[in-house]
């Protein structure tokens, strides 16, 4: 099932008659890793929950290429903070399978597979509330890509992480996005979206201010704002 390109047209999150986030317009391909940067108080999660899902619209429309049920099948969300399970590192990844009506035997075999991608397979029995950060977060991974999505969300999936931390993450999300999983997440670290983007959105106050090829944008962005944020300066 191709849920993929979809398109944004005109959505707004507005709360007690004030405009969060929009009108803005997106597309998305089918193929590849959109970051979304720009400073904080920008809306880059309210953006994120408006285009999967978990965020009311106030006004425009979200179009996909098959029925907005089917799209939310074919999606998963990784959050900044992961939200474990008081439950074990395997309990956790054959949640979402068992969810899906996939056997406990095969769940399980999965998410043996899946944990020693990600690094925990030693961790299995461990309950998942005590990990680290870092392993928290490659739990959160897994968990969402065990059911192969077509497309993930990840809120600021670094944000609290160390290098090594992040290295790894960064490792699992280019492997999933080789296989063929769509990307789109946020960042406040540049160095991150320079490694990561296949594409750039920068949004400020709410509005998408310049987006395009990620190559293009670092090189050569067009707008004064982009131009400054990416110098360091205080954008607001």
């Amino acid at each position: 099932m191709d849920i993929l390109p979809m398109q944004a047209k005109g959505i707004e999150s507005r709360r007690r008659g004030q405009v969060l986030v929009g009108p803005i317009d997106l597309d998305l391909g089918s193929e590849g890793i959109t970051v979304i940067i720009g400073p904080n108080g920008a809306g880059k999660t309210t953006l994120l929950q408006l285009l999967h899902g978990t965020a009311r619209l106030s006004a425009g429309t979200v179009e996909w290429a098959c029925s907005a049920s089917e799209a939310r099948h074919h999606q998963s969300f990784v959050f900044q903070r992961p939200v474990m399970l008081r439950r074990t590192v395997m309990e956790n990844l054959i949640y979402p399978l068992r969810l899906r009506g996939v056997t406990v035997a095969d769940a399980q075999t999965l998410a043996r597979e899946w944990a020693t991608r990600v690094g925990l397979d030693s961790m299995l029995d461990r309950a998942a509330p005590v990990l680290s950060g870092g392993e928290q977060q490659k739990l959160a991974l897994a968990r969402a890509l065990i059911t192969k999505p077509k497309l993930l969300f990840l809120d600021e999936p670094c944000a609290a992480l160390d290098g090594r931390a992040t290295r790894e993450i960064e490792a699992i999300l280019t492997q999933a996005a080789a296989e063929g999983t769509r990307l789109v997440l946020s960042t406040h670290n540049l160095g991150q979206a320079r490694r990561l983007a296949s594409e750039v959105v920068f949004l400020r106050a709410g509005r998408i201010q310049e987006s395009g090829p990620a190559n293009e944008f670092f090189s050569q962005p067009t707008t004064p704002e982009a131009r400054a944020f990416l110098r360091g300066d205080i954008v607001e």
